[in-house]
C-alpha cells in the first residue's frame, strides 16, 4: 500500500471516528438533546400501560387539558384499538421558542401499530432545562 493510500485511509477513518461520536447534550437524528430520551420514555410507559406515569411526568400544559381520568382514558384507547408500535419512522421536527417560556418541539412519526397505520405527534416542552410531554396526537382512519 503506498503513503498516499495510507493517509487518505486515516483521513477517512478519523472523519468517520469524529463525525460518529456525538458527545451528550449535542444534537442527535436532528433533535434537541434530551428529546429523544423524554419520547423513547413516553412511549416505553404506553407500551406498559403506565398511563399514571405519563401523566405524572407530563407538563402543566397536558395537566391544563385533561385531568387524570380523562389522560387515561384516550391513551388506552389508543392502546386498544391500535395494538403496540411496530415501527416508527421519523416524518418532522420543528422547534420554536415560545415567548421566553421556554422551548417547544414538534415530532410527527409515520407509525405501524399492530392493528393500523398511524401519524404520531408528539409536543415537547423545555421547562427549567428538562423536557416533558405537553400534547400527544394519534391520527389514524382505526380511531375514527
Amino acid at each position: 500500500m503506498s503513503t498516499p493510500r495510507v493517509a487518505l485511509g486515516a483521513l477517512l477513518l478519523s472523519l468517520v471516528l469524529t463525525t460518529a461520536s456525538c458527545g451528550v447534550g449535542q444534537k442527535q437524528s436532528g433533535l434537541p438533546a434530551g428529546t429523544q430520551a423524554t419520547i423513547d420514555m413516553v412511549t416505553s410507559d404506553l407500551a406498559r400501560g403506565d398511563y399514571e406515569k405519563i401523566y405524572a411526568d407530563a407538563s402543566e400544559e397536558w395537566r391544563r387539558t385533561a385531568r387524570a381520568e380523562e389522560s387515561r382514558a384516550n391513551l388506552e384507547r389508543i392502546r386498544q384499538t391500535l395494538g403496540s408500535v411496530l415501527s416508527r419512522a421519523q416524518l418532522s421536527a420543528q422547534e420554536r421558542g415560545d415567548g421566553g417560556q421556554g422551548r417547544t418541539l414538534v415530532v410527527s412519526y409515520n407509525t405501524k401499530f399492530e392493528r393500523a397505520d398511524a401519524i404520531e405527534t408528539f409536543t415537547l416542552v423545555e421547562r427549567e432545562g428538562r423536557w416533558s410531554l405537553a400534547r400527544y396526537v394519534v391520527n389514524s382512519n382505526a380511531l375514527r
